[in-house]
């Protein structure tokens, strides 16, 4: 089920992925039917645009601070700080500086 990551080891989700300037980048852990995990990285000034997900998605910001826009309304997430966006409502990511996040979607 999980792959790109090392089995029974300690690590640190943050470190999984690292940033490159102006960039998006994504690893992902698991992708199945039923979930999805993958862990991002955002240079600052970069964004996913306005989408809907298939499925509920949770995100935790694990590094830095993000901003997320669901369904209009804004919500600026710090390191340990954790937002669920609903399944099909629209949803968008802003890194407001370089941030790290992992995310969840269960369907």
């Amino acid at each position: 089920m999980y792959k790109n990551i090392e089995k029974q080891a300690k690590l640190r989700l943050k470190d999984l992925v690292e940033y490159q300037d102006g960039q998006v980048v994504s690893r992902t852990l698991v992708q199945n039917d039923k979930v999805s995990m993958t862990v991002f990285s955002f240079d600052k000034g970069e964004e996913i645009s306005t989408h809907a997900a298939g499925g509920d998605a949770m995100v935790t910001v694990v590094e830095g601070t993000g901003q997320f826009t669901v369904d209009g309304r804004e919500f600026v997430l710090t390191e340990g700080e954790t937002l669920i966006m609903p399944k099909d409502i629209p949803h968008g990511v802003y890194g407001k500086e370089r941030f790290k996040m992992v995310l969840v979607i269960s369907y």
